[in-house]
C-alpha cells in the first residue's frame, strides 16, 4: 500500500511538473511572437519623428495632425508590458492613418524626394507589421493562436490548478480596434 501511495504521488508530481512546463513554453511562445512584432514597432516609431519634419513645412495648417502623430508616438515608446504596446500600436496606426488623408490636400508634398522616401519606408514597416502580426516562427503561427494557446491552458482543468498558483493569467489578444480593417490592407500610397 506504501508503495502504491508513493507510485500515486510520483506520478501526480511528474503530471505538475508537466503541466507547468507547458504553461511556460506556451508564454514563452507568446512572447516570442510579440518579439516579432515589437521589432516592426520599433522601426516605425524611429521613422515618425522623420516623417513629421518632413510634413511640416508643408502642412502648417495641419498641426493638429502632427500633434497627435507626436503624443501617440511618445505613448508607444513608454509602453511597457505587452499590452500597453498593442494600445499604444493602435493609437499610431490611427494617426498614421489622419496623416495619410491630411497628405491629399498637399501635392507639393507628395511630390516632396524626401516624403516619397519616408513614405516608402513606413509603408514597407507597415508590411511588414501585417505579416509580424500574422505569423511568427518557422511554423507561422498567429500571435493570437499562440496567446489562445496559453490562455486555453491557463483556464482548462488540471493545468488552470497550476496556473493559479504559479501567477499564469489570461492574457489579451493583439487587437487593432477600429483600426483593424486598415491594417489588413497593405498601405496605399497615392501621389
Amino acid at each position: 500500500m506504501f508503495i502504491g501511495l508513493l507510485i500515486i504521488i510520483v506520478v501526480l508530481a511528474l503530471l505538475a511538473v508537466g503541466l507547468y512546463n507547458r504553461l511556460v513554453k506556451l508564454r514563452n511562445s507568446r512572447e516570442n511572437a510579440f518579439a516579432d512584432i515589437d521589432v516592426q514597432l520599433k522601426q516605425r516609431l524611429d521613422l515618425v519623428p522623420q516623417l513629421v519634419e518632413a510634413v511640416k513645412g508643408y502642412m502648417k495648417h495641419e498641426s493638429t495632425v502632427l500633434t497627435e502623430i507626436t503624443k501617440a508616438r511618445a505613448s508607444a515608446i513608454e509602453a511597457k508590458g505587452i499590452d500597453e504596446k498593442i494600445a499604444a500600436d493602435g493609437k499610431l496606426s490611427s494617426a498614421l492613418q489622419g496623416l495619410r488623408v491630411a497628405v491629399e490636400a498637399y501635392p507639393d508634398l507628395k511630390a516632396s524626394q524626401n516624403f516619397m522616401q519616408l513614405q516608402g519606408e513606413i509603408s514597407d514597416i507597415e508590411n511588414k507589421l501585417a505579416a509580424a502580426r500574422r505569423f511568427f516562427n518557422s511554423a507561422r503561427r498567429f500571435f493570437n493562436s499562440a496567446t489562445k494557446e496559453l490562455n486555453n491552458a491557463v483556464e482548462t482543468f488540471p493545468s488552470n490548478l497550476l496556473a493559479g498558483m504559479f501567477g499564469f493569467k489570461r492574457e489579451t489578444m493583439y487587437d487593432l480596434g477600429e483600426a483593424r480593417t486598415k491594417a489588413e490592407e497593405a498601405p496605399k500610397l497615392n501621389f
